[in-house]
């Protein structure tokens, strides 16, 4: 069962992770590449020691970058392993995904190849999931094309644990878009010396433009040449085939547009600035079939090699697959892995985004866009607050309001736990997935419906009153109501709730405790109406 902290811990590790993968594009070198990739994978993956085994020229394979141990770099920097040694480790591993984990148990035949290594000998686990020193894990990083570019080698968890599921897919990851800067540091020397060669060596003009015409058209990413300056500022005058295939668009038609009419309207601004500053940008472009890709575009405005006019030089990457994990791994961080709808961190970070630390009684003060001055000191007013563009939310019966306000129901499920005694957690799970799914039917599509733990849950409904929350309130528990069937079972369930109030100037922990509150003064309410009755 997955701990009320791990959430903050996987959101904690994936920014971690997309910080050093939007690193790895920054390095001016291949060889500051192969470093930052393996400084990201110790400062983001949960290892102490990684290495980066490029394959040369030759074919074999050279220990170019190490993190973690200056005692591993010093013994292993530099050194090469045979292809046929790389070869056979990555064909004799356990195949996880993509990545090769070869145990201690099978690796002692490896001990004497030409593999540069650091692994000493230790005792057997304890457990099934104990990293053992001797166990070896490899990432193999491919060029598109399915060419072999290098091998990160990473070793000694921080948690002294084989990585399970979710650190096997972040390695993983981590992997595919390091391989994807290598290719681009490739591409980028290439491109460069085509460049200097097009400004400093004029009598070789002509061979020049033909290696940038070929690092342009044979580029495994899409590329593309757009005019700076003029009338037809943007747009597009030459474009590459793995372009065009990106976005399914023939080049004589992709030659009628630009960027800023193929980019989705919500990311407008983020390709105005990127274009105004040059740099790298994640942007959505559209296909010609209407939907959008994700891709990484970054800008560079180079001067024609014969004193013409300049241009805009762009490497467009496709990221959808990166983009889709990430997504997939912060909605797993975000949301309840039973009922899938927003778990605590993720309401709490709602309810946060809402409110604001100025109090009740100063939301009416003038805004003041500078700092307030002297001039306000010991006349008995309040200072005038900060200017700011934030919606601010106020109680219902706050003056100046119209009598709406931002509602919390906290629900607390009434007879749950006798299901989960009697019948067992199957049938729990099973209640709590359909009290989930009536909840969200009962409620706007801007609501938020979140599962705070247990059998609690959390409704957020903006722009309520008193009454109109209590009515909300009633439905809600006249749609949990109903007997539940469970394996041929009818269950039935009750619920409690308690309505506060959200507000600038309180806290989310405040928000949600005096939700809760009330909740229990309803229960006991409830509880000894039944009583009297009885």
């Amino acid at each position: 069962m997955e701990t009320d902290t791990e959430p903050y811990v996987r959101l904690a590790s994936l920014r971690e992770l997309h910080r050093v993968v939007a690193q790895l594009n920054t390095a001016r070198s291949m060889a500051d590449t192969l470093q930052t990739i393996a400084d990201g994978a110790v400062a983001a993956l949960g290892f102490e020691l990684a290495a980066v085994h490029l394959v040369a020229s030759d074919g074999n394979l050279l220990v170019a970058a190490v993190a973690g141990s200056d005692q591993a770099e010093a013994a292993l920097a530099g050194r090469t392993g045979s292809r046929e040694s790389w070869e056979r480790r990555l064909a004799m591993g356990e195949r996880w995904g993509e990545l090769r984990f070869i145990p201690y148990t099978e690796g002692w035949v490896l001990d004497h190849d030409d593999v540069p290594q650091w692994h000493i000998t230790g005792p057997a686990p304890r457990t099934a999931d104990e990293w053992h020193p001797m166990d070896r894990l490899f990432a193999p990083m491919y060029a598109s094309d399915g060419e072999l570019l290098a091998v990160l080698e990473v070793d000694k968890p921080r948690n002294g644990k084989r990585p399970g599921p979710w650190g096997c897919e972040a390695l993983q990851l981590y992997a595919s878009q390091a391989a994807i800067a290598i290719s681009n540091a490739r591409l980028r020397g290439n491109m460069q010396r085509a460049l200097i060669r097009l400004e400093q060596e004029q009598q070789a003009l002509r061979a020049s433009e033909e290696s940038f015409r070929q690092a342009f058209e044979y580029a495994p990413s899409g590329m593309a040449i757009a005019e700076v300056g003029g009338e037809s500022h943007g747009r597009l005058i030459r474009v590459n085939d793995a372009l065009c295939r990106l976005l399914g668009r023939s080049a004589a038609l992709l030659r009628r547009f630009s960027f800023s009419e193929l980019v989705h309207p919500e990311d407008t601004a983020v390709l105005l600035r990127c274009a105004a500053e040059g740099g790298r940008a994640e942007l959505r472009l559209a296909r010609r079939d209407g939907t959008y890709v994700w891709v990484s575009l970054r800008n560079s405005v180079v001067a024609d090699a014969t004193d013409g006019p300049q241009v805009m030089l762009t490497h467009v990457e496709d990221i959808e697959e990166r983009k889709r994990h990430e997504l997939a791994l912060a909605h797993r961080a975000s949301h309840d892995s039973l009922t899938g709808l927003p778990n605590s961190a993720e309401l709490r970070a709602r309810l946060g985004s809402r409110i604001c630390d100025i109090p009740q009684d100063r939301l009416d003060a003038p805004a003041e866009p500078h700092h307030a001055t002297d001039a306000f000191q010991g006349l008995g007013t309040p200072p005038p607050r900060p200017y700011d563009h934030h919606e601010h939310v106020r109680l219902p019966d706050a003056p100046g309001g119209d009598g709406k306000g931002l509602a919390v129901l906290f629900c607390d499920l009434d007879g749950f736990k006798t299901i989960n005694d009697r019948f067992g957690h199957v049938c729990g799970d099973a209640v709590l997935v359909e009290v989930s799914r009536r909840l969200e039917q009962g409620v706007r599509d801007n609501d938020t419906v979140a599962r705070l733990g247990g059998d609690e849950f959390v409704v957020l409904a903006d722009g309520l009153g008193p009454a109109d929350a209590s009515d909300l309130a009633v439905r809600l528990r006249n749609a949990i109501i109903p007997p539940i069937r469970v394996e041929g079972r009818s269950v039935r369930v009750g619920a409690s709730f308690g309505i506060g109030w959200a507000a600038c100037g309180m806290t989310t922990e405040e928000i949600l405790e005096s939700a809760d509150q009330r909740m229990y003064v309803e229960k006991r309410s409830r509880s000894q109406g039944r009583r009297r009755a009885g």
